[in-house]
């Protein structure tokens, strides 16, 4: 469940306010807090310690996310509830917890506090008010280029490795798991460790779960499982983030899944043609069928793509002033008022890196709007087997 967006519709009269948190978007942030101390508090209720808003962030399949307040501080958090049912149920939260506590790392999403009574859990995690990454860069007021793609899957990889490093799988990326830190800035924040698993190398580990569009061909056929199983799912994320289209998407789940197994996609669509050759090289590099021949996380970082990029600094007053008057291209931080004056004032014919091309959202836009309908749908069937009524 991901509901930790707390961002309101955005105003059609608020003015475009797309530029970055720091000046730099991949440098270390401290933690504001220290969870390596917490334990699941079961003679306390969270109610005892915190407002709980009305406001709802987000309903998922196993309960709601509300914003709280800590009373002895004032400080605002997102009060994670999960109802539970039978002991794998709780084994299940307490895993989440157990691992939540040792992941601690600016890209990941934090957790402050732990509860627990006889039917239900709630987790106190961090709030993170931006939405959803691919909520943001369809934006109208959010100019989509490779080195806007870049800055985010940079930090997506630093989560990844962070995970990795603790031999943890995530087992569950996705768009939807991704989440902006603010509504303005790049700064991003890997979520949801309801499917993360410890991994020892030398075990036989298995699993088969997740969602069909991004997990591995190991987890459909039932293979041994690693850390790069999870760098397929980034492989897809990237794909979709460049072109909006999901490369093995079907009719129907079963479908995509033997898409997956076939491991079979292309970049013949007309989304690819000005994507740079960089770029198609980190895909081709991740979406490989076996688990062995693909990069790691470490791996990801040290490619010419993700390091190329941002090798002109893009906070570099002259070299904004380049790309306001080249004015085909534009970086993230670029307001969309700005960019529209220098198009209106003047055209060049300069050709500058691809990686500062606009890319067109178009395709994005139906994925996001599909993935939000698909996930409505299974949060009211998983209602339904809670025996909630829908009216």
């Amino acid at each position: 469940m991901n509901g930790l967006n707390t961002s309101p519709d955005i105003n059609a009269d608020d003015p475009p306010k797309i530029h970055v948190d720091e000046d730099d978007p991949v440098a270390e942030l401290e933690n504001t807090f220290d969870a390596s101390g917490i334990t699941i508090k079961t003679d306390l209720w969270v109610t005892d310690n915190y407002e709980i808003s009305d406001v709802l962030l987000g309903r998922g399949k196993f309960g709601e996310v509300k914003i709280c307040t800590e009373r002895q501080t004032g400080q605002e958090f997102a009060a994670k509830f999960v109802s539970v049912r039978g002991m794998q149920g709780r084994k299940d939260i307490r895993n989440e917890i157990e691992i939540m506590k040792s992941l601690r790392h600016p890209r990941l999403l934090q957790m402050y506090d732990a509860y627990e009574r006889r039917d239900k859990f709630c987790l106190v995690l961090e709030l993170v008010s931006g939405g959803e990454l691919f909520e943001r860069v369809i934006n109208e007021d959010f100019y989509l280029t490779e080195r806007a793609c870049v800055i985010f899957l940079r930090q997506i990889c630093e989560g990844v490795e962070f995970i990795h490093s603790k031999n943890i799988l995530h087992l569950d990326m996705k768009p939807e798991n991704i989440l902006c830190m603010t509504r303005s800035g790049n700064r991003i924040k890997i979520i949801d460790f309801g499917l993360a698993r410890r991994f020892d190398p030398r075990d036989d580990m298995r699993v088969l779960f997740g969602t069909p569009e991004f997990i591995a061909p190991e987890v459909v056929n039932f293979e041994p499982i690693g850390h790069r199983t999870d760098m397929w799912s980034v492989g897809v994320i990237t794909y979709i983030l460049l072109s909006g289209l999901s490369p093995f998407l079907g009719d129907n789940d079963n479908q995509t899944l033997a898409n997956v197994t076939c491991a079979q996609w292309d970049f013949d669509a007309e989304e690819f043609e000005s994507i740079s050759a960089d770029a198609k090289d980190f895909i081709s590099k991740l979406l490989v069928k076996r688990p062995t021949k693909r990069l790691s996380a470490t791996d990801c970082l040290e490619h010419t793509w993700l390091k190329d990029a941002v090798s002109v600094n893009p906070w570099d007053e002259a070299y904004r002033d380049h790309l306001k008057d080249t004015c085909d291209y534009a970086l993230p931080f670029l307001n969309a008022s700005e960019v529209r004056k220098k198009k209106s004032n003047h055209r060049s014919t300069s050709d500058t890196a691809s990686h500062d091309r606009t890319l067109s959202k178009k395709r994005l836009k139906k994925f996001v709007s599909r993935r939000k309908w698909q996930k409505a749908t299974n949060a009211m069937v998983a209602l339904k087997r809670m025996g909630v009524r829908l009216v």
